[in-house]
């Protein structure tokens, strides 16, 4: 962190201190939140009431959130990192646990829910304190600017008018108490302050995500790969070798011999005539 980092992170805290240290101690602050409820702004302006029931969705975390995590996920698709996505998530984290510690220490009553009038109506089961419409509209949109690589000022210009006029909104609407803006505000921006502290743990996170994904890509590269074996022909069955023909002796003729002499007999073979052997002889 740098000079101006941390002096910008000890003013914030102090700021967000003092309020509750005001809130706590019934101060001008307090009388203040009375007096700007009583005066109802809803019903100096009612034109505007319509509208602004609507625009203050963009500090409601679930809708906020959903946008702004659609368009993350663009981000993380284009530049192959879950950086963008991981960011938000931890930011939400630190948002819910400083915020809600908060919200259950003190559980102030909102002022519809008010019981007696000057009072802080703290310690009664309330969650209004400080203003998480305010806090989360500052979070949410402050982690586009914060993620931002060309228009960083700009992002951060219109991070710091959303939070800034949905704060006011619900002023507007009779929904926080003044000081529970005050202290919204100081609650965000000490989020975005301490986000870049948590950077190590979220590159450690990306790169094992990419890791994971990395493997699981390969073991798919390999199956597809891979070819199909074919069904195993059955073997052909050997042919039956047929015996070997034996030789057929064919009697063409007999000659006859002078007396006392064996007679002569003529022997044909299939491999063609072999002569005349006498009897008995080959």
């Amino acid at each position: 962190m740098s000079r101006a980092h941390k002096a910008l992170f000890a003013g914030t805290s102090v700021f967000y201190l003092i309020v509750i240290v005001a809130v706590l101690t019934t101060s001008r602050l307090v009388a203040f939140d009375w007096y700007a409820m009583m005066f109802k702004p809803y019903e100096h302006w009612p034109a505007l009431e319509s509208f602004l029931n609507v625009y203050v969705i963009a500090g409601q975390r679930g809708p906020s959130a959903i946008v702004v995590a659609v368009w993350l996920g663009w981000r993380c698709w284009r530049t192959r990192s879950m950086r963008p996505l991981l960011v938000l998530g931890v930011a939400l984290v630190l948002l819910n646990m400083s915020v809600g510690a908060v919200k259950i220490g003190l559980g102030r009553l909102g002022p519809h829910y008010a019981h007696v009038a000057g009072s802080s109506e703290i310690f009664l089961g309330g969650g209004i304190f400080p203003s998480g419409h305010t806090a989360n509209a500052v979070v949410t949109w402050g982690v586009l600017a914060y993620l931002a690589s060309r228009w960083r000022r700009s992002g951060a210009v219109v991070a710091g008018f959303m939070g800034f006029s949905v704060g006011l909104t619900t002023v507007y609407l009779g929904t926080h108490w003044v000081s529970d803006v005050l202290a919204g505000w100081a609650a965000g921006i000490l989020v975005m302050l301490a986000l870049p502290l948590f950077e190590p743990v979220i590159a450690s996170a990306d790169e094992r995500i990419q890791r994971v994904w990395a493997d699981r890509g390969e073991h798919w590269a390999r199956l597809l790969r891979r070819p199909v074996p074919a069904p195993a022909e059955p073997a052909p069955e050997p042919a039956a070798t047929a015996p070997a023909p034996a030789l057929a002796t064919r009697v063409v003729g007999q000659r006859s011999a002078p007396s006392g002499q064996p007679s002569a007999v003529t022997l044909v073979t299939d491999e063609g005539r072999r002569g005349i052997s006498p009897a008995g002889k080959k």
